[in-house]
């Protein structure tokens, strides 16, 4: 249905805090999103991120460490802890 919520292409403001969960981005977008989010939470000065993607089949978390492999300001990034999403999370350490 025309004007539903979801179907306009309007940017959607996203909180920067250390989370971030892509279960509500869809998936055309996450290279894009993760890429600002990132560039946001660097500006912010955060020094690590959790991104949680899922478990799935591993296509976010494939999308997600790419992103991260070439960002420069990222110094290292691996599985969550299992208490905090396990492989289905990833955290990135940020430089200052």
């Amino acid at each position: 249905m025309a004007g539903d919520v979801g179907d306009s292409d309007e940017p959607v403001a996203i909180p920067i805090t250390d989370v971030f969960d892509l279960h509500s981005v869809p998936a055309r977008d996450i290279k894009d999103v993760v890429e600002a989010y990132l560039e946001e939470g660097h500006r912010m000065g955060l020094l690590a991120v959790r991104i949680i993607h899922g478990r799935g089949i591993g296509v976010q978390r494939e999308t997600v460490r790419a992103v991260l492999a070439r960002t420069s300001f990222v110094i290292a990034y691996g599985d969550a802890p299992p208490e905090a999403g396990g492989w289905g999370a990833t955290i990135a350490t940020l430089a200052n």
